[in-house]
């Protein structure tokens, strides 16, 4: 992992397309902004793990379906 120090206002690049934009820090709250092109996916890091989760539960139902099915 990379860990950078960044001022407000300052920016970091991912590739060619991503930009990274630290927009304001307060405290220990930092907002930052990414400028991405549409195809790419941002997502924040706990809605993906929410994701991930209900995807698991889903597929544990529906093979508990099928099992009850046959």
């Amino acid at each position: 992992m990379l860990v950078l120090s960044r001022k407000v206002g300052e920016t970091i690049w991912i590739g060619e397309d991503v930009e990274i934009v630290i927009s304001e820090v307060k405290g220990e709250q930092v907002k930052v902004g990414i400028r991405a092109p549409r195809n790419i996916d941002v997502v924040r890091g706990e809605l993906r793990q929410d994701i991930s989760t209900l995807n698991t539960e889903s597929v544990v139902k529906n093979i508990n379906i099928l099992k009850n099915i046959k």
